[in-house]
């Protein structure tokens, strides 16, 4: 009978031990769980924070209602699970973990034939003055999210501070700003969601969270926490915000002290090493989740990247390779989606700092429009952003903003970049379509096609960034090619040069313009800004870009009437 031990019981411990049992059904399999709660769903807590989950033991309960407690897997699946019990010490050339149960304090020692470290990772906290204050969270356990809940209930928070805007910390910002309450969002750095967003990208983001009742504050750094008891304001470098509730979201680190300590191998990220096949450099041992470093499918490099779909996959094999198979992982895109008020934000793959960091010739495009067909009720802007080798071809990366079907947009990316597509790949994909779900050329589609519009030399187009550069130029005429009606509604803002001509008017009245001027054109989506580009260069225009995305992509101030 096969003796196997799993240090963890969230979601890569109790995963493997699962899968490990379908295996192997005499195998003796033994749980260790520092914590007095298991198998919950940490991603769900800010959505339970939000109102949106009503009872938090419903992130701990199967799909019928049942709750994963000890009980639960021992009377199902024949697994032991000792809670409030700490693993202290592994002895790899014995084979066996010391325990010592923190409501008793006894200690134990058990054997193991194969052994699953599962530890996932901590919250960064800070060492500034005040953090030890009461309620300053870092959402890393249920116990903080109930207590964040019975406060809003209560009452008792006016004031909320999230520092950090990656994804804890904007999913936190969408849940509070859900109470009657102040929202406001620290950001170290000039950018929200910096690590998985370009700036044109996340400028979008910034502009819509801006007009909703959260507010953000950029480039700030907290110095100290104040209050008596309880934090009362937070001062930093810049000035002093009443805070009443504080939610700590600057990142996270791996609990790698027991693995360090056995003497197994911790790679680069500063995570535990693994294999394909997620063995340690034990071959007795194996390690999965947040603890773990992966591979970039595109890059090939190790990274250190928590998400709680990783984990329950790195469990799964796991567990069936504890009974003996051969089961690979083969690494992570580094996908993500996000929800933000009725703004979804996704990512895989490379942005385009990090191609630019990695030395690769790419290429991008950007582009805007609707989820489904225009006329469809329901229809709902997204601006997908593509990153592509600029001489293969091959799908690098892909972001997607919009009130519409992101999601769906994200993953169709994830699944060709897995397959390692390239941008004809996307466009031949032979998706679904019918008006309520979809257009006939997909969004996904129409970024391949910009990218091979450039790539032939037919889409001269310029980022958001680029054009805003130009603005305050009286060199550079920005062409708005939109109707009267459109353009008396919203307009670029601080633009030195700029003509209206719709695109039906511009054949007639070319002679308004200067063939030696560089001409910008743009429209809502910047289709129509592609039109007049090839108008202009018929008759004779050499200098013509297109401004990627348009006005509805457009991630600065704009004037309205």
């Amino acid at each position: 009978m096969q003796n196997i031990v799993i240090i963890g019981a969230v979601a890569a411990g109790l995963k493997a031990a699962s899968k490990a049992r379908r295996c192997d059904p005499e195998a003796r399999i033994t749980v260790i769980e520092k914590g007095d709660l298991i198998s919950y769903g940490a991603c769900g807590m800010p959505y339970y924070i939000a109102g949106d989950v009503q009872n938090i033991e419903d992130l701990m309960k199967t799909p019928v209602g049942i709750l994963r407690n000890p009980n639960y897997f021992k009377n199902i699946k024949d697994i032991t699970v000792l809670t409030q019990t700490l693993a202290t010490a592994i002895d790899r050339q014995a084979k066996t973990v010391n325990i010592k149960n923190l409501t008793s304090g006894t200690e134990e020692i058990i054997p193991y034939d194969k052994l699953v470290i599962a530890t996932g990772a901590s919250a960064i906290k800070p060492q500034l003055p005040g953090v030890d204050l009461a309620n300053i969270y870092q959402l890393w356990h249920p116990s903080d999210a109930k207590a964040i809940r019975e406060g809003l209930e209560e009452k008792r928070f006016k004031n909320a501070v999230i520092i950090g805007s990656g994804l804890v910390g904007m999913e936190m910002a969408d849940a509070l700003s859900k109470w009657d309450i102040s929202v406001t969002v620290l950001i170290r750095k000039n950018q929200v969601f910096r690590k998985f967003l370009d700036p044109e990208m996340a400028g979008i983001v910034s502009k819509y969270v801006q007009n909703s009742k959260i507010s953000l504050l950029m480039s700030e750094n907290v110095v100290r926490f104040t209050g008596n008891t309880a934090v009362e304001a937070i001062e930093t470098d810049k000035r002093i915000l009443p805070a009443d509730l504080v939610i700590l979201a600057i990142g996270a680190r791996p609990n790698i002290e027991l693995a360090k300590a056995a003497g197994l191998v911790i790679g680069p990220t500063g995570a535990i090493a693994v294999d394909e096949e997620m063995r340690t450099s034990d071959p007795a041992i194996y390690a999965g989740g947040d603890c773990v470093e992966n591979v970039n499918l595109i890059s090939g490099q190790k990274v250190f990247a928590p998400m709680g779909s990783t984990a329950n996959k790195h469990g799964r094999i796991i567990g069936e390779n504890l009974c003996g198979g051969h089961v690979k992982f083969n690494g992570i895109l580094n996908t993500v989606v996000v929800k933000i008020h009725n703004l979804t934000v996704g990512k895989t793959g490379l942005t385009e700092q990090d191609a630019k960091q990695l030395g690769y010739e790419y290429i991008t495009a950007m582009v805007a429009g609707h989820d489904k067909p225009h006329y469809m009720p329901g229809a709902k802007p997204i601006t997908v952003k593509l990153i592509a080798h600029a001489t293969s071809g091959k799908i690098l990366g892909l972001q997607a903003v919009g009130e519409g079907e992101v999601a769906k947009r994200v993953d169709i990316a994830a699944t060709a970049l897995t397959l390692g597509g390239t941008i004809d790949d996307l466009f031949n994909i032979d998706l679904s379509y019918s008006p309520p779900y979809n257009s006939p050329i997909d969004n996904v589609a129409v970024a391949a096609n910009a990218v091979m519009n450039k790539l032939a030399g037919k889409l001269k187009g310029i980022s958001s960034l680029q054009a805003k550069e130009k603005l305050p130029s009286e060199q550079t005429v920005f062409l708005d090619v939109r109707t009267p009606d459109e353009c008396k509604q919203i307009r670029l803002a601080g633009c030195k040069n700029i003509q209206y001509i719709p695109l039906g008017q511009l054949r007639s009245r070319l002679s308004e313009l200067n063939k030696k001027d560089e001409i910008v054109a743009f429209c809502k989506i910047s289709l129509r800004g592609y039109e007049a580009e090839g108008i202009l260069e018929g008759a004779g225009f050499e200098n013509v870009k297109v401004m990627e995305g348009g006005i509805l992509s457009w991630p600065f101030a704009c004037e309205k009437e």
